[in-house]
């Protein structure tokens, strides 16, 4: 997993997670990270399971979909101007995100791996902050170290 592309954006503003999901894939397809059926997996994956993540007192979301749909390894982060709603994964509420993680795998064992390495480390609200605030330049140095070098 350690050849995986990370890409930042920042300052994004969406209406519902419906934009972000397909800012996301469209993103991908253009820079051809992904195949063209990125989107309607997405979309049909979050429907069926949710990403939303609530922490003590702040919350994320990992939108991803199945191996199928990549043709190359990468985490998209996204520092949302105004929060966004998700569904949550745990339960049927909703919870406000201004992080957003888009995962993309070739290869369905690196997904569980990630999604393990991520979630250990949002846990940290340091970490989460740290995401939120530092450059894009400090985040790629702590991905390479940190998140790609375990998955």
């Amino acid at each position: 997993m350690n050849k995986s592309k990370l890409l930042i954006s920042d300052g994004l503003s969406f209406d519902n997670n419906e934009q972000v999901l397909t800012h996301i894939s469209q993103t991908l397809i253009d820079k051809q990270i992904v195949a063209a059926s990125h989107l309607n997996a997405l979309q049909d994956r979050e429907k069926i399971f949710p990403t939303g993540i609530a922490f003590a007192d702040y919350a994320v979301a990992i939108p991803h979909c199945e191996a199928e749909h990549a043709l190359a390894p990468a985490i998209y982060l996204l520092r949302l101007k105004n929060s966004v709603a998700f569904n949550r994964a745990d339960d049927d509420s909703m919870v406000d995100v201004n992080l957003v993680m888009g995962l993309v795998v070739t290869d369905p064992a690196d997904q569980l791996t990630l999604l393990r390495t991520l979630f250990t480390r949002l846990q940290d609200k340091v970490f989460y902050e740290f995401l939120l605030n530092s450059s894009s330049d400090e985040i790629h140095a702590r991905f390479n170290q940190d998140i790609f070098s375990q998955a």
